[in-house]
């Protein structure tokens, strides 16, 4: 009865998911505070006070219009440019209301960008291990996924392979930075290389090759690190952002697609965007969360409560004897498994009530994946637990 496109959806459903699931009837059984649930990303520190405010100042709003009523494709105009205005003083830009189109998060922004300048068979690259939705999306628009493999030492992009693979067909590259799953933010360094690479490209294929940078993450980063802001280092570059991390609003589905005028031929691509934006059936951005974003455009999430969840676990982990990487940015922690299949040690975990997903759900077997959005209270109630199981696979406390 289902589409032959859905058969392989409903057959590979996806695994955070699963693990969440799990994780509700876990806790069915031994209650919430003996269940550590680590699998989804949702964060746990609460919306700013004035978020809430906010929702309650729009609310008292009467005219059903003003609030509730449609507007441009792209969203309100002065909540646009509010946001590119702030886009301006943290960045150094000259954006305006018409770069920007508000979107239902940032999954719906790829998916625009996407509808906007792929025909079928063009070819888009990710860089695992990376959001296993990408190729769902890509594969919305009849576009071809294009994997290049992880370096398991950095996590940096793999640079070498990433120009061996770039061909004619070749329409659009994915990066997310900082990283889901690894927590890792690519330097500086890897942008302009990786710019540099597009570059040469293009001009030698005389195409046009589309750099997206998926950023729901971008103010989680810790220690000092700084990132990129990618529309400076490649003119084609497009930014799909979401409110969904950086205020804790997940289900609210709220962000916005950065199209600048650089681009090659920008206005054909922000009328087509805007169309896109109408005809995949969203029509345009929730109001209200809209007006809620022109008030509260420069708030912030409180990133030192996931700063002390990241030291802790981190630390908490290697002192049993696991092999991390040491997140720098986002809210989650790529352990090594200790033994190659990592969705039998998923498994393994579970004997303890630990719930962690598998890295072959972000093209990357071998590793597994800790949301650390969690209380501080579950991540220390957990290490207990995780040093168990590290006995059960005989590791021993590394130095660090």
């Amino acid at each position: 009865m289902i589409a032959d496109k859905m058969k392989g959806f409903v057959r590979n459903n996806s695994a955070v998911r699963m693990m969440f699931e799990e994780g509700n009837r876990l806790r069915a059984i031994y209650g919430a505070d003996k269940v550590y649930d680590f699998s989804l990303g949702n964060p746990s520190v609460p919306a700013p006070e004035s978020v809430r405010q906010a929702i309650i100042d729009l609310a008292r709003e009467t005219d059903p219009v003003v609030l509730h009523g449609y507007m441009s494709n792209a969203g309100f105009e002065d909540v646009r440019q509010t946001i590119a205005e702030s886009l301006n003083r943290r960045f150094g830009t000259a954006f305006s209301a018409k770069n920007l189109i508000m979107t239902v998060g940032a999954a719906s922004g790829l998916n625009v960008i996407l509808k906007t300048i792929l025909n079928p068979g063009d070819e888009v690259i990710v860089f695992a291990p990376y959001f296993l939705e990408y190729g769902a999306y890509v594969g919305n628009y009849d576009g071809k996924l294009v994997e290049i493999a992880p370096d398991t030492e950095t996590f940096q992009p793999n640079l070498e392979e990433f120009e061996q693979k770039i061909t004619p067909l070749t329409k659009a590259v994915i990066v997310n930075t900082p990283h889901n799953p690894t927590g890792v933010v690519y330097t500086e360094e890897t942008i302009k290389k990786l710019a540099g690479i597009l570059e040469k490209k293009q001009k030698e294929y005389g195409t046009f090759i589309c750099l997206i940078s998926d950023e729901p993450y971008r103010e989680l980063v810790y220690d000092g690190v700084e990132v990129p802001w990618l529309t400076k280092y490649y003119k084609n570059t497009v930014v799909g952002y979401s409110y969904s991390k950086s205020l804790s609003l997940p289900g609210e589905r709220i962000g916005y697609l950065l199209i600048p005028d650089e681009l090659d031929g920008s206005e054909e691509v922000i009328t087509a965007a805007a169309i896109a934006n109408r005809i995949g059936g969203s029509v345009n951005a929730p109001s209200l969360m809209q007006k809620v974003i022109g008030k509260c455009v420069d708030e912030k999430t409180d990133v030192a409560a996931y700063d002390r969840n990241r030291k802790a676990l981190y630390d908490g982990l290697v002192d049993c004897g696991f092999t991390c990487v040491k997140p720098q940015g986002a809210f989650y922690l790529f352990m090594k498994s200790p033994v190659p299949d990592e969705k039998a040690f998923c498994e393994a975990a579970k004997k303890y009530n630990i719930l962690v997903v598998p890295g072959t759900s972000f093209a990357c077997p071998g590793f597994v994946r800790i949301a650390y959005c969690v209380s501080y209270e579950t991540i220390m109630n957990s290490l207990p637990e995780f040093k168990k199981l590290a006995a059960e696979y005989g590791l021993t406390p590394a130095n660090h």
